[in-house]
């Protein structure tokens, strides 16, 4: 075929739509659905297909979690054996599930800022057990199910994966973590029916910011809310994103510009800029 009836035949390709990529998908197992994102993209999940098994892992149930199909185990997943306590259960579900593909979705993450020596060792360390070693866990053990099933591991990032993020230094290298083991895993899954995809949101309108130590409305204080995006937004880009080949989401366009432009940056120019970014949304209050 010519490259310009092969450009035009891709150009033309229809894009699935998220309803079309959920439909061999029997069954999502998500983490953090009570609240942010997480709740978003079991909202857009339900309404997409009703007749979906969704399993939340979390600390309180979802507010709208209230379909038959549904399955709420409590864990707080800061704690070492919180999926084990719930893994029996939650592997009964997934055999009495019809065929069809898994999805599994690490959303739960928690930030923290300020300086190092400012912050305490218990949350740095609740935040590594949650952004990180949660993650390892449930993914590790779902992972024979879903080279079985075919679908793939979302695992929500953040653009802060993409550089240093001082006063945010262990969430930003969490995120880090999330994104290159994400990339390494969708390679080596290469030649199956299972694939990794890291989301990287950017400035998303939740109570991230409040629970991670922030002044109330950071993001309009400083003028920054022109390129903040709301939970349902980022849902929605997550789940078109299934239908990409791509192995990493930045969800908006305005993240994505930024992400592109930030990395033809030295690294410690992007590590400057981030803590200039970071100090000015606390307000000043590091200067206190």
């Amino acid at each position: 075929m010519p490259f310009s009836a092969s450009l035009f035949s891709y150009l033309n390709k229809k894009i699935p739509t998220p309803s079309e990529l959920l439909d061999g998908t029997a069954i999502v197992v998500i983490t953090g659905g009570s609240s942010g994102i997480g709740a978003s993209l079991i909202k857009s999940i339900r309404k997409l297909k009703p007749e979906l098994i969704i399993c939340n892992l979390s600390r309180t149930q979802p507010d709208d979690f209230l379909s038959s199909y549904d399955h709420h185990f409590t864990a707080d997943l800061a704690q070492p054996n919180a999926i084990t306590d719930c893994a029996t259960n939650l592997l009964d579900c997934l055999q009495s599930a019809p065929a069809g593909k898994l999805v599994l979705i690490n959303n739960s993450g928690i930030g923290d800022y300020g300086r190092a020596q400012d912050l305490e060792r218990a949350k740095q360390l609740e935040l590594l057990a949650i952004n990180v070693r949660a993650v390892l866990d449930l993914s590790y053990r779902l992972l024979p199910n879903l080279l079985a099933r075919g679908g793939a591991v979302v695992n929500i990032a953040s653009t802060a994966a993409f550089q240093p993020t001082a006063y945010l230094a262990s969430y930003g290298a969490s995120k880090a973590f999330l994104l290159n083991w994400t990339l390494a895993l969708n390679e080596e899954l290469r030649d199956t029916s299972a694939r990794a995809i890291a989301v990287c949101p950017g400035p998303t309108r939740t109570a991230f910011f409040k629970s991670a130590g922030f002044e109330s409305a950071p993001l309009d204080a400083v003028g920054a809310n022109w390129m903040s995006m709301t939970a349902d937004a980022v849902a929605a880009e997550t789940l078109s994103g299934l239908g990409r080949r791509s192995a990493v989401i930045v969800p908006g366009w305005k993240n994505r510009w930024l992400v592109r432009m930030s990395s033809v940056l030295p690294l410690s120019w992007r590590t400057r800029l981030s803590a200039r970014l970071m100090e000015r949304l606390r307000l000043g209050a590091l200067k206190d």
